[in-house]
């Protein structure tokens, strides 16, 4: 599903990764850990096509991402890719149900459609009754489960999370752990999850470990 080949990237004079190889299948959920600055981050980023490799090749799906032309890549992203950051990433003048849809909108599906799916997403993730609130009026662990329907909304081929529980105690953290493989189960949807969280990593499928810019 995903192939990534001798990809490498630095900031300025400095190398973050130097030669990653990985190949991910559908279906999988993979655990990448790792100290910090290790590149963890760095090669979510790359994968999700938010950033641009310095050299190497991701193909995703048949694509060869990086040749792809900006709006080609943009319409690519937002159908095929989910994001769960850290820290949520919510608007907070927008209830939850409208950070939800936000993504449908931009995919210019019909916005009954869209508006359908995020609360059949947030009544699944058992915020039925939370779903007019905004994110000031929700918990660390309820702003967490509306950016997982948020990244849900298109039902994309992969669901890529960074730290997804780094702000979470520790009930929610395993509420949410389980939650990505209940997902998995029902919808057969691929996740990439970087963590420092040893029980999400050791529950994964695959656990890789990153060190210097590499997965050992």
């Amino acid at each position: 599903m995903i192939k990534v080949t001798q990809l490498t990237k630095s900031y300025q004079s400095l190398p973050v990764l130097k030669g990653v190889d990985l190949e991910i299948k559908q279906g999988e959920i993979v655990a990448i850990t790792g100290a910090s600055g290790a590149g963890k981050s760095t090669l979510l980023h790359l994968i999700g096509t938010l950033d641009i490799a310095d050299s190497g090749a991701i193909n995703f799906l048949g694509k060869e991402v990086f040749k792809m032309k900006k709006k080609e890549l943009a319409k690519f992203r937002n159908k095929n890719i989910g994001f769960v950051f850290q820290f949520h990433h919510l608007l907070p003048e927008f209830t939850a149900l409208e950070n939800v849809c936000i993504p449908g909108y931009i995919s210019n599906t019909p916005k009954k459609e869209v508006e359908q799916r995020a609360e059949e997403l947030l009544k699944m993730l058992g915020l039925s009754d939370r779903m007019h609130h905004k994110p000031s009026q929700l918990s660390g662990g309820e702003q967490q489960r509306v950016s997982v329907a948020r990244a849900l909304i298109n039902n994309p081929s992969v669901v890529l999370a960074d730290e997804p529980s780094g702000n979470l105690d520790s009930k929610n953290a395993e509420e949410l752990h389980k939650l990505f493989f209940e997902l998995r189960d029902t919808f057969n949807q691929t996740f990439i999850i970087v963590t420092h969280n040893n029980l999400l990593s050791e529950m994964s499928d695959r656990k890789l470990v990153m060190k210097d810019g590499l997965i050992c």
